[in-house]
């Protein structure tokens, strides 16, 4: 890397424009709104092609171009980013689909997709001098964000529901973050997370509440359209608790627009969301711009259920704006896709990601996505952190038995 790693030049409000700086530590826009970090993308296409990223590492800081982290000495990594895309051959041709992939974000360090926020939230964290971050936390991004934080030297304090998978929790103890858990809803811990912060002045992690975790995860969307040779499949499906994934890759699309490096045509962006809690869909069949608070959420998809999202109008905007659509599914489809995929590919996806094939059999069905579309789906955890979701008896043999 050069110097100069970053073209960041500042942040800027979506709803009411006004445009704070980078170099302080800033949550929420006065108005309440979360905050989107802007670079400086004429300047950066004159000295930055497509090219230059033959001979570098393959990891998410590979587009540190357009990552908000200034110094190179401040950059937190395990590796982070350049997931695989991997052709579901079997079954894609069992729902009517030539060209059906998934890009799986079980590789990544933890295990999920939240250690690519975590790597770039992390490290603008350490940029800023920050000593303790807090969060609530379904599980995935608690346990990213402890990891990282040991890896910069910065205190992490964790808020999750009772019924978070063990396996993050552990993550998170290991790391040695202060862990705690609440008997109620993500909702309910960021309560908790907002009064402590308020009280002990540590810098709020939650979701679109700092404004780097979008910048993490919107790399997805340049690994993307770089692996596709830089053309923009027809569709990309994503499952949306918090939406900050979906936000991210519209993003990047909005960027290598500006840069220059990919032609008008967007995929369609389609969040997919649990029937047990589907606020997106519920405001995208309505029309609307923003989400009403989903009551008694509950579904076997832990890391969506998120009942009324932050940034839940820039979920909406980026559906709109690139022809998407919104869609859910029951925990009933969603452990029976598990299982599918898997007897089909041989890949292990979390129950987030195999709602995603769930859905795709249903717009495949409808007609929405037609057999020769390219559509790409973003398996967002490995499945081996949800061991609950295999539902299948073993049979006991005697031990004079023969098979």
């Amino acid at each position: 890397m050069s110097n100069r790693i970053s073209y960041i030049k500042g942040l800027h409000c979506p709803k009411c424009k006004k445009e704070y700086s980078e170099d302080q530590i800033r949550h929420l826009c006065d108005c309440g709104s979360p905050l989107l970090a802007d670079y400086d993308l004429s300047e950066a296409a004159k000295n930055w092609k497509k090219e230059d990223l033959k001979n570098r590492k393959p990891d998410l800081w590979r587009y540190h171009e357009v990552l908000p982290v200034r110094q190179e000495e401040n950059i937190v990594t395990l590796g982070e980013g350049f997931t695989p895309i991997l052709p579901l051959k079997n079954a894609g041709k069992k729902i009517g689909l030539d060209h059906l992939f998934l890009k799986d974000e079980g590789v990544l360090p933890t295990g999920t997709f939240k250690a690519r926020g975590a790597a770039v939230g992390i490290s603008k964290a350490k940029e800023l001098g920050v000593k303790t971050v807090a969060m609530p936390t379904n599980g995935n991004a608690g346990a990213a964000w402890s990891v990282y934080g040991a890896g910069a030297g910065i205190k992490t304090v964790i808020v999750m529901p009772e019924d978070a998978a063990k396996i993050t929790r552990n993550e998170c103890l290991v790391a040695g973050a202060d862990l705690y858990l609440v008997k109620g809803l993500i909702s309910d811990a960021g309560k908790i997370v907002a009064r402590s912060i308020e009280k002990n002045g540590w810098y709020d992690a939650s979701t679109l509440k700092e404004p780097y975790r979008i910048e993490g995860k919107k790399t997805m969307g340049y690994e993307i359209l770089e692996q596709f040779g830089w053309e923009a499949p027809d569709a990309i499906l994503y499952p949306t608790g918090g939406g900050v994934g979906i936000i991210g890759i519209y993003k990047a699309l909005k960027e290598l627009q500006e840069l220059g490096w990919i032609e008008e045509k967007l995929p369609k962006l389609i969040a997919v969301q649990a029937e047990g809690c589907a606020p997106i869909v519920k405001a995208f069949r309505e029309k609307k711009k923003e989400s009403e608070f989903f009551e008694h959420s509950s579904t076997v998809a832990f890391g969506i259920n998120v009942p009324k999202a932050l940034g839940d109008f820039l979920v909406l905007e980026a559906l709109y704006e690139t022809n998407g659509t919104a869609v859910s599914v029951s925990d009933e489809e969603i452990l029976g896709s598990v299982q599918e995929v898997a007897e089909s590919e041989g890949i292990f996806t979390c129950p987030e990601g195999a709602a995603l094939y769930a859905a795709t059999k249903k717009l495949s069905k409808e007609g929405f996505l037609k057999a020769e579309d390219k559509v790409v789906l973003l398996n967002t955890g490995a499945g081996i952190i949800y061991p609950d979701t295999v539902r299948k008896e073993i049979p006991y043999l005697e031990l004079d038995a023969v098979l």
